[in-house]
Protein backbone atom coordinates (compact mmCIF):
# COMPACT_ATOMS: atom_id res chain seq x y z
CA UNK A 1 0.00 0.00 0.00
CA UNK A 2 1.62 3.11 -0.75
CA UNK A 3 -0.18 6.37 1.04
CA UNK A 4 0.29 10.17 0.77
CA UNK A 5 -1.34 12.04 4.07
CA UNK A 6 -0.66 14.98 6.10
CA UNK A 7 -0.87 11.71 8.83
CA UNK A 8 1.64 9.48 8.69
CA UNK A 9 0.97 5.92 8.43
CA UNK A 10 1.26 4.13 11.70
CA UNK A 11 4.38 2.68 13.33
CA UNK A 12 3.24 -1.00 13.17
CA UNK A 13 2.14 -0.80 9.61
CA UNK A 14 5.47 0.54 8.67
CA UNK A 15 7.87 -1.75 10.27
CA UNK A 16 5.75 -4.91 8.63
CA UNK A 17 6.28 -2.97 5.41
CA UNK A 18 2.72 -3.13 4.77
CA UNK A 19 2.94 0.98 3.96
CA UNK A 20 4.57 2.98 1.65
CA UNK A 21 4.53 6.93 2.67
CA UNK A 22 4.76 8.87 -0.23
CA UNK A 23 5.72 13.11 -0.19
CA UNK A 24 3.44 13.68 -2.68
CA UNK A 25 0.55 12.75 -4.81
CA UNK A 26 2.05 12.21 -7.97
CA UNK A 27 4.97 9.91 -6.67
CA UNK A 28 1.92 8.16 -5.08
CA UNK A 29 0.46 7.57 -8.88
CA UNK A 30 3.63 6.79 -10.60
CA UNK A 31 4.12 3.73 -7.93
CA UNK A 32 0.53 2.06 -7.55
CA UNK A 33 -1.77 0.54 -10.30
CA UNK A 34 -4.83 1.91 -8.47
CA UNK A 35 -5.18 5.34 -6.58
CA UNK A 36 -7.49 5.88 -4.29
CA UNK A 37 -8.42 9.43 -3.14
CA UNK A 38 -10.47 10.47 0.40
CA UNK A 39 -10.32 14.29 1.33
CA UNK A 40 -12.28 16.54 3.18
CA UNK A 41 -14.18 18.25 -0.26
CA UNK A 42 -14.25 19.08 -3.54
CA UNK A 43 -12.24 21.69 -3.59
CA UNK A 44 -9.15 19.95 -2.15
CA UNK A 45 -10.23 16.63 -3.72
CA UNK A 46 -9.49 18.54 -7.12
CA UNK A 47 -6.52 20.52 -6.12
CA UNK A 48 -4.90 17.10 -5.47
CA UNK A 49 -5.18 15.85 -8.86
CA UNK A 50 -4.08 19.26 -10.70
CA UNK A 51 -2.45 20.98 -7.92
CA UNK A 52 1.59 21.41 -7.66
CA UNK A 53 2.68 17.95 -7.44
CA UNK A 54 -0.43 16.59 -7.72
CA UNK A 55 -1.94 13.40 -9.27
CA UNK A 56 -0.95 14.92 -13.25
CA UNK A 57 1.95 16.71 -11.98
CA UNK A 58 4.51 14.33 -14.39
CA UNK A 59 1.59 12.86 -16.26
CA UNK A 60 2.68 14.24 -19.82
CA UNK A 61 1.28 12.95 -22.95
CA UNK A 62 -2.27 11.42 -23.97
CA UNK A 63 -1.04 7.65 -22.37
CA UNK A 64 0.40 9.24 -19.15
CA UNK A 65 -2.06 7.45 -16.89
CA UNK A 66 -2.42 4.12 -19.14
CA UNK A 67 -3.08 1.03 -17.37
CA UNK A 68 -3.70 2.76 -14.12
CA UNK A 69 -7.43 3.18 -12.01
CA UNK A 70 -8.35 6.29 -10.06
CA UNK A 71 -11.20 6.26 -7.58
CA UNK A 72 -12.34 9.27 -6.25
CA UNK A 73 -13.69 8.41 -2.57
CA UNK A 74 -14.45 12.27 -1.54
CA UNK A 75 -17.97 12.86 -0.80
CA UNK A 76 -17.91 15.51 -3.64
CA UNK A 77 -20.77 17.77 -6.13
CA UNK A 78 -21.10 15.52 -9.46
CA UNK A 79 -19.52 18.86 -11.67
CA UNK A 80 -16.61 18.30 -9.85
CA UNK A 81 -16.20 14.67 -10.21
CA UNK A 82 -16.84 15.11 -13.59
CA UNK A 83 -14.28 17.01 -14.49
CA UNK A 84 -11.52 14.72 -12.41
CA UNK A 85 -12.79 12.05 -14.87
CA UNK A 86 -12.36 14.15 -17.80
CA UNK A 87 -8.69 15.05 -16.74
CA UNK A 88 -8.41 11.28 -15.69
CA UNK A 89 -9.45 9.99 -18.85
CA UNK A 90 -7.76 12.82 -21.15
CA UNK A 91 -4.50 10.65 -19.53
CA UNK A 92 -5.24 7.37 -20.42
CA UNK A 93 -6.30 6.51 -17.04
CA UNK A 94 -9.41 4.66 -15.43
CA UNK A 95 -11.83 7.07 -13.86
CA UNK A 96 -14.63 5.84 -11.16
CA UNK A 97 -16.00 7.50 -8.65
CA UNK A 98 -17.37 6.09 -5.46
CA UNK A 99 -18.78 7.08 -2.14
CA UNK A 100 -19.24 5.71 1.23
CA UNK A 101 -22.13 5.71 3.27
CA UNK A 102 -21.96 5.23 6.77
CA UNK A 103 -20.18 6.42 9.88
CA UNK A 104 -16.99 6.23 11.28
CA UNK A 105 -17.56 3.47 13.50
CA UNK A 106 -18.99 1.71 9.96
CA UNK A 107 -15.90 2.15 8.37
CA UNK A 108 -14.13 0.86 11.79
CA UNK A 109 -16.22 -2.38 11.32
CA UNK A 110 -15.87 -2.90 7.48
CA UNK A 111 -19.40 -2.38 7.10
CA UNK A 112 -20.24 0.76 4.70
CA UNK A 113 -22.22 0.51 2.22
CA UNK A 114 -20.29 1.92 -1.25
CA UNK A 115 -21.84 3.56 -4.29
CA UNK A 116 -19.58 3.83 -7.33
CA UNK A 117 -20.13 5.19 -10.94
CA UNK A 118 -18.02 5.48 -14.19
CA UNK A 119 -15.41 3.13 -15.53
CA UNK A 120 -17.13 -0.67 -15.03
CA UNK A 121 -13.79 -2.01 -15.86
CA UNK A 122 -12.01 -0.42 -12.30
CA UNK A 123 -15.48 -1.15 -10.27
CA UNK A 124 -14.74 -4.94 -11.09
CA UNK A 125 -11.16 -4.94 -10.13
CA UNK A 126 -11.79 -2.69 -6.90
CA UNK A 127 -14.05 -5.65 -5.40
CA UNK A 128 -11.84 -7.05 -3.11
CA UNK A 129 -10.54 -3.35 -1.76
CA UNK A 130 -14.13 -2.27 -1.43
CA UNK A 131 -15.67 -5.87 0.89
CA UNK A 132 -12.91 -5.00 2.61
CA UNK A 133 -14.29 -1.37 3.82
CA UNK A 134 -17.96 -2.61 2.99
CA UNK A 135 -20.85 -4.78 3.53
CA UNK A 136 -22.13 -3.79 -0.50
CA UNK A 137 -21.28 -2.28 -3.23
CA UNK A 138 -23.59 -0.81 -5.85
CA UNK A 139 -22.57 -0.44 -9.32
CA UNK A 140 -25.08 2.76 -10.82
CA UNK A 141 -23.53 3.67 -14.09
CA UNK A 142 -22.17 6.88 -15.47
CA UNK A 143 -20.01 9.37 -13.14
CA UNK A 144 -22.07 11.66 -11.49
CA UNK A 145 -24.66 9.06 -10.57
CA UNK A 146 -23.24 7.61 -7.33
CA UNK A 147 -22.13 11.65 -6.35
CA UNK A 148 -25.64 12.22 -6.76
CA UNK A 149 -27.34 9.25 -5.10
CA UNK A 150 -25.12 10.08 -2.34
CA UNK A 151 -25.48 13.54 -1.44
CA UNK A 152 -29.33 12.75 -1.98
CA UNK A 153 -29.59 10.13 0.76
CA UNK A 154 -26.78 12.17 3.21
CA UNK A 155 -29.83 15.37 2.85
CA UNK A 156 -32.41 12.57 3.83
CA UNK A 157 -30.68 11.69 7.04
CA UNK A 158 -29.66 15.64 7.62
CA UNK A 159 -33.41 16.15 7.49
CA UNK A 160 -34.29 13.67 9.67
CA UNK A 161 -31.52 14.42 12.50
CA UNK A 162 -32.71 18.38 11.87
CA UNK A 163 -36.74 17.17 12.71
CA UNK A 164 -35.35 14.89 15.61
CA UNK A 165 -33.34 17.33 17.43
CA UNK A 166 -35.94 20.23 17.09
CA UNK A 167 -38.46 17.27 18.38
CA UNK A 168 -36.37 17.01 20.98
CA UNK A 169 -35.67 20.47 21.82
CA UNK A 170 -39.60 20.76 22.29
CA UNK A 171 -40.08 17.77 24.50
CA UNK A 172 -37.75 19.75 26.80
CA UNK A 173 -39.36 22.98 26.56
CA UNK A 174 -42.19 21.22 27.09
CA UNK A 175 -40.82 19.62 30.76
CA UNK A 176 -40.40 15.93 29.68
CA UNK A 177 -37.75 14.17 29.87
CA UNK A 178 -35.29 13.57 26.52
CA UNK A 179 -34.61 10.38 27.87
CA UNK A 180 -37.87 8.98 27.96
CA UNK A 181 -39.18 10.94 24.61
CA UNK A 182 -36.02 8.77 23.09
CA UNK A 183 -36.94 5.51 25.06
CA UNK A 184 -40.34 5.89 23.15
CA UNK A 185 -39.01 7.42 19.89
CA UNK A 186 -37.00 4.26 19.53
CA UNK A 187 -39.95 1.74 19.77
CA UNK A 188 -41.90 4.00 17.22
CA UNK A 189 -42.01 3.49 13.48
CA UNK A 190 -39.39 6.14 13.03
CA UNK A 191 -36.56 5.10 14.67
CA UNK A 192 -33.40 4.13 12.72
CA UNK A 193 -29.60 2.70 13.48
CA UNK A 194 -29.17 6.69 12.11
CA UNK A 195 -31.48 8.51 14.76
CA UNK A 196 -31.42 6.14 17.68
CA UNK A 197 -27.82 6.57 17.88
CA UNK A 198 -27.71 10.40 17.22
CA UNK A 199 -30.78 11.01 20.05
CA UNK A 200 -28.23 9.32 22.50
CA UNK A 201 -25.68 11.42 21.51
CA UNK A 202 -28.43 14.52 22.14
CA UNK A 203 -29.13 12.90 25.31
CA UNK A 204 -25.75 12.42 26.90
CA UNK A 205 -24.64 15.92 25.39
CA UNK A 206 -22.03 14.01 23.74
CA UNK A 207 -20.57 15.47 20.62
CA UNK A 208 -16.69 15.78 20.97
CA UNK A 209 -16.97 12.17 19.79
CA UNK A 210 -17.12 12.41 16.24
CA UNK A 211 -19.30 10.19 14.34
CA UNK A 212 -20.28 12.39 11.62
CA UNK A 213 -18.80 16.24 11.29
CA UNK A 214 -21.05 18.47 11.86
CA UNK A 215 -19.18 20.44 9.02
CA UNK A 216 -19.16 17.82 6.72
CA UNK A 217 -23.56 17.45 6.67
CA UNK A 218 -23.91 21.03 5.97
CA UNK A 219 -21.63 20.45 3.37
CA UNK A 220 -23.52 17.83 1.21
CA UNK A 221 -27.24 19.30 2.30
CA UNK A 222 -25.58 22.94 0.56
CA UNK A 223 -24.30 20.32 -2.51
CA UNK A 224 -27.94 19.21 -2.95
CA UNK A 225 -29.43 22.50 -2.81
CA UNK A 226 -26.77 23.75 -5.80
CA UNK A 227 -28.06 20.27 -7.46
CA UNK A 228 -31.52 21.74 -6.90
CA UNK A 229 -30.90 24.80 -9.01
CA UNK A 230 -29.08 23.13 -11.88
CA UNK A 231 -32.73 20.45 -12.45
CA UNK A 232 -35.07 23.39 -10.88
CA UNK A 233 -36.21 21.52 -8.10
CA UNK A 234 -37.61 23.57 -4.65
CA UNK A 235 -36.37 22.02 -2.10
CA UNK A 236 -38.06 23.88 0.94
CA UNK A 237 -37.18 21.23 3.80
CA UNK A 238 -33.58 20.51 3.15
CA UNK A 239 -33.13 24.54 3.04
CA UNK A 240 -34.84 24.67 6.19
CA UNK A 241 -32.44 22.17 7.41
CA UNK A 242 -29.15 23.39 5.90
CA UNK A 243 -29.69 26.65 7.84
CA UNK A 244 -30.18 25.18 11.04
CA UNK A 245 -26.41 23.42 10.15
CA UNK A 246 -25.29 26.86 9.06
CA UNK A 247 -26.39 28.26 12.82
CA UNK A 248 -24.71 25.57 14.44
CA UNK A 249 -21.50 26.15 12.17
CA UNK A 250 -21.16 29.82 12.77
CA UNK A 251 -20.95 28.69 16.36
CA UNK A 252 -17.45 27.55 15.79
CA UNK A 253 -18.54 23.81 16.02
CA UNK A 254 -17.10 22.43 12.97
CA UNK A 255 -15.53 19.23 14.33
CA UNK A 256 -17.93 18.46 16.42
CA UNK A 257 -20.89 15.51 15.74
CA UNK A 258 -23.69 16.76 13.54
CA UNK A 259 -26.19 16.01 16.66
CA UNK A 260 -24.77 19.32 18.49
CA UNK A 261 -27.50 21.05 15.90
CA UNK A 262 -29.84 20.12 19.20
CA UNK A 263 -27.85 22.79 21.10
CA UNK A 264 -28.22 25.57 18.52
CA UNK A 265 -31.59 25.28 18.78
CA UNK A 266 -32.08 25.35 22.13
CA UNK A 267 -31.38 29.18 22.28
Amino acid sequence: MNICDEIKAQADANQLGLVQTYQTPCDVVQNSDVVFSCLADPRSAKEVVIGNCGVIHQAEGPAALAGKGYVEMTSIDPDTSKDICNIIESKGGRYLEAQMQGSKKQAEDGSLIILAAGDKSLFDDCQTCFKAIGKTAFYLGTVGSATKMNLCINMALGIGLAGLAESMVLAERCGLSCKDFLEIFNLSEGASNYLSNKGQLINNRSFSKVEQALEYMQKDIKLCLDISNDVKQNLPVAAAANEAYKTARRSGYDEHDVALVFMKMRH
